[in-house]
Order: structure tokens, then C-alpha cells, then sequence
């Protein structure tokens, strides 16, 4: 099993999805043990303070102005827990949950929250023997941290509430902590709420979207790049010099890959010469770079802000050394307001916006190959015997229905705010639920760039004798092999959906096209 040590320094967005969806392991390396064991001085010398300090020996949020005594303090961290693990709805995803608590861990380790050493190793003892706590849809407004989702984290380390092991079981934490090897533990004073201030279900979802996007964006260029082809449509227009009039960086990558993808093709050698009939394409063939160019750019944006986020503290309050001499500095700990989630909310908002109109050109080159009035001499829904076959009419329904919900998702959810707390957290972002939109967003691209390739490559076969280039040739090749079938009567569509699906975001299809390519897709 791979194994990720977690240092002061930041995570990489590809650490982050090893631990959370590849099951890597992790450690707490020296310099992060020592970190948080000289931090953890700092909150024990105020913890014996008569004056209150937030966080260590008073209570939360609108509650911050009571002071708790010393022999209170162990239950006001376990209330603090109990109380805010108030999650509702269905279970968030397994990947989702570790990457979470993954991101909580590595701020941990920063030596900022105050945190003791065995409780850092407690919650990476939760990730290396793969039991994750069961968190719900609902309960995060993206200010304070997610706190309902990382206390439901939290309770699985004092011994409560419920969990999964690798192997998907539900099981009592309870029983299942022993049963690993591991031990509940009691928080000391400030452990509950750096357990559950930070940014972390927010920003591990985003993670996950822009590694999800990487691939959905190459493989939107394959998809064009097989519509163009199959409507004999020209590559003329992808040309580098004519990308260079327009110097936006994902454009030139967009048309690279679809001029790559086309290169020594012979059904666009078999309309390219001066008795071409076809003036120009329509915008959905055309245009298909400046829209998945303009997607990368977007998605560039999206990983500069969680670069910039991997590589914060954040926590309310935090251990603040005036030097970068952490062990021969005077130390302060200091609230602040760097919990509030705007700037993930932002971009994961951001991101459902090109997500949704690379769906929408996707759709639309689906429907031109189903028209036969558009489709350059294909039959009339590519179907095998028209009128008695319906072909892929449905097929292109189903994205229609996917692409109205994708214009749905892509409605920002960080305009809104709703107050709470007694008005203390008077604004909030909302990141969570634009995470989870995302997520969806990011799940139905996928589907409607699936049923693009399947159409794409029933619509070249229909084009024989004539060709397909090697790289798209490659990938309808690599389709049949999986057990898609190609052109005849009417068969139950579902399955090849589903199959063409899982070839998208396995990445399959992209891999079957980097095999033709002398260079892979960017």
C-alpha cells in the first residue's frame, strides 16, 4: 500500500486523491510531531489563565462569553463534539469523508491549532486502517469550518457514533476502533474545535472535481474530435496559427488535442480537397476548443485557489509564533475569521458553470449526428432500419435531460447566506452545498460526454469503407472490445450507456486514444 507522510509543508492535490479515493496510507512525519508537541505547550500554559481564553476555557460561538472551569473542560470538548455532529441525510461518499479528514490531519500538522500529538495520530489512525465515519449530506454552511461533517469525524475519535471499514461494513466505532488496533481518546482543552474548524470537506471535494475535470476536458476534446470526424467536418480550423490570433492557454491546448486526434484521418482527407460542398461547420464542431479552452482556464483558476488553500492553516483560534523560530518564539493564540469558506465556494460555484457548457456542446453534436437534415448523409438517428429501429433518439433525451440539470446546477450557491448562531455567524458561504452540486455536476458530465462517444463511434462506422483516423479508430476499436456493439437493429441501450460511462471515467476512452497518439492528450 502507498504510504503519504504528512510534514508542516502543504499537500498535493494528487497526495490528497491517493489517500482519499486510492486508499494510500499515511504518517505524521518528525517535523510535524514536533510541530504540534511545541504548540501544544503554548495552549496548556493558558489553559491554568485566569483571564478566558476562546476555545480552551469558554464556550462557542454566541456562547464564547461563558467561562468553564478547569474540571469542565474535558466534557465542554466532548459537548462541543456530540452537539455539532447534527448532520442529516443520506452518507457522503467514502472518498469524500477521507480526503476531509485527510486535510484536517495535514493542519493539524502544521503545529497551528494546539492539538496533542496523540490526537493528530488518533485521526491518522483512522486513515491507515481504512475505517471512515459515517457524515451526512446536510449540516455544513461552509463558515466556521464544516463543522457538522468533521464533527462527525471527530466522534469516530472519541469513540462514538458509527463507521465503515474497507470493506464498506457498518460497524459501532465502538467496536470497530479495538477491532483495528486503535483506541478512543479523550480531547483536551481547544481539540474539539480544531477538529472541526476548517475548510476541509470543501476544499477535498474540489480536489477531487478538478482531478475529475482534468480528464473529463480530454476526453471532451476525444468526443469532439470524433463528432467532427464522423460529419465530416473540417480540421482546418483547429490550425495553430489561428489559435495564436486568440492566445488564451487552454484554446491552444484544446485545438492541439483535436488536430492531434484527426491527423491522418481518411474520411476528413476524403472532403478536404476545392470540391468540398461544406462552406463552414456549425458552432458546436467549430467552437469546440474555445469552449473546453475556456473550461481548462477555469479549471487552472479553481487549482491556483486550492493550491493556495492546501497550503493554509486554518482554525479559530490559532497558535501564532512571532518568529520563524517556532521553538525559540513567543507565541499568541489569536481568533480569527480565516474558517469562512468564500474563496473554495467561489470556485467550486465557478467550475459547475464550464462543467454544464461542455455538457451543452457535447449535447448539441449528439443531436446534429441524430438529424438527418444536419448529419451529412448519416441515417436518420443512426438507426439501423429507420422507422422500425429508433437508434440513439433516446439516447440523446437522456443527455438533454442531464445537460437542463447540469444549467440548474451551475447556479452559484455562495450568493446565498443564511444567519445562525444567535446572529454571531451572521454570513456564511454556503461552500459545502456548491461542493455537492459540484459533485453532481462533475458525475453528469461524464454521462452526457459517454453517450457523445457512443454516438460518435456508431456514427464512424456508418461511415465505412471510409476510416477513422488512428486515434479515434483506436478508441471505437477499444469500445467494441469492451462489448459495445456497433451498428444494427435496436438493442437494450442502458447497458452500452452505462458501459461507454464507465470508459469515460475509468479513462479508458482517453487511454485508448493516448496509445494512437505519439504524444498523450493535455
Amino acid at each position: 500500500m502507498q504510504r503519504i507522510a504528512i510534514g508542516t509543508g502543504p499537500l498535493t492535490e494528487d497526495d490528497v486523491v491517493a489517500i482519499a479515493r486510492d486508499g494510500a496510507g499515511v504518517s505524521l512525519d518528525e517535523s510535524a510531531l514536533a510541530a504540534i508537541t511545541h504548540s501544544r505547550g503554548i495552549i496548556e500554559s493558558l489553559a491554568d489563565d485566569v483571564e478566558p481564553h476562546y476555545g480552551i476555557s469558554t464556550g462557542f460561538g454566541a456562547l464564547a462569553t461563558k467561562h468553564i472551569p478547569l474540571d469542565q473542560r474535558a466534557l465542554l470538548q466532548r459537548s462541543l463534539i456530540r452537539s455539532h455532529a447534527a448532520g442529516s441525510g443520506p452518507e457522503v461518499e467514502t472518498e469524500v469523508v477521507r480526503a476531509m479528514m485527510t486535510l484536517r490531519l495535514s493542519t493539524l500538522a502544521t503545529g497551528h491549532t494546539g492539538v496533542r500529538p496523540q490526537t493528530a495520530q488518533a485521526l491518522a489512525g483512522l486513515l491507515d486502517t481504512g475505517l471512515t465515519p459515517v457524515v451526512h449530506e446536510f449540516g455544513s454552511l461552509g463558515c466556521s469550518g464544516d463543522l457538522a461533517p468533521l464533527a462527525h469525524v471527530a466522534l469516530a475519535l472519541i469513540g462514538e457514533g458509527t463507521v465503515r471499514d474497507a470493506s464498506g461494513a457498518l460497524l459501532p466505532t465502538a467496536d470497530a476502533l479495538p477491532a483495528h488496533g486503535l483506541a478512543a481518546i479523550e480531547l483536551a482543552e481547544k481539540e474539539g474545535l480544531a477538529l472541526i474548524n476548517g475548510t476541509d470537506g470543501m476544499l477535498g471535494q474540489l480536489l477531487l472535481a478538478c482531478t475529475d475535470l482534468d480528464l473529463l476536458l480530454r476526453t471532451a476534446d476525444l468526443c469532439a474530435a470524433m463528432s467532427v470526424e464522423a460529419m465530416l467536418g473540417t480540421d482546418r480550423v483547429f490550425a495553430a496559427d489561428l489559435q495564436a490570433l486568440r492566445p488564451h492557454p487552454g484554446l491552444g491546448v484544446a485545438a492541439g488535442n483535436i488536430r492531434a486526434l484527426l491527423a491522418n484521418s481518411p474520411i476528413v482527407a476524403s472532403h478536404a480537397g476545392p470540391d468540398c460542398v461544406y462552406v463552414q461547420d456549425a458552432y458546436s464542431m467549430r467552437c469546440a476548443p474555445q469552449v473546453t479552452g475556456a473550461a481548462r482556464d477555469t479549471l487552472a483558476h479553481a487549482r491556483t485557489v486550492a493550491a493556495h488553500e492546501l497550503a493554509s492553516a486554518v482554525d479559530n483560534p490559532v497558535v501564532l509564533f512571532e518568529t520563524e523560530d517556532a521553538g525559540n518564539a513567543e507565541a499568541r493564540v489569536q481568533s480569527n475569521g480565516n474558517f469562512h469558506g468564500a474563496p473554495v465556494a467561489y470556485v467550486l460555484d465557478f467550475l459547475a458553470i464550464p462543467a454544464a457548457d461542455v455538457a451543452s456542446i457535447s449535447e448539441r453534436r449528439t443531436d446534429r449526428m441524430l438529424d438527418v437534415a444536419r448529419s451529412r448523409g448519416l441515417p436518420p438517428f443512426l438507426a439501423g432500419d429507420p422507422g422500425v429501429d429508433s437508434g440513439h433518439m433516446i439516447a440523446q433525451y437522456t443527455q438533454a435531460a442531464l445537460v437542463s440539470e447540469l444549467k440548474r446546477l451551475a447556479v452559484p450557491a455562495s450568493v446565498d447566506s443564511i444567519p445562525s448562531s444567535a446572529m454571531q455567524e451572521d454570513h456564511v458561504s454556503m461552500g459545502w452545498s456548491a461542493a455537492r452540486k459540484l459533485r453532481r455536476a462533475v458525475d453528469a458530465l461524464g454521462r452526457v460526454l459517454a453517450i457523445e462517444l457512443l454516438t460518435a463511434a456508431r456514427a464512424l462506422d456508418l461511415r465505412a469503407p471510409l476510416q477513422p483516423s488512428p486515434a479515434t479508430g483506436a478508441v471505437v476499436a477499444a469500445l467494441r472490445t469492451a462489448g459495445v456493439a456497433g451498428t444494427g437493429h435496436d438493442r437494450f441501450l442502458a447497458p452500452e450507456i452505462e458501459a461507454a460511462v464507465q470508459r469515460v471515467t475509468s479513462g479508458a476512452a482517453v487511454a485508448a486514444a493516448d496509445a494512437a497518439l505519439a504524444d498523450p492528450l493535455r
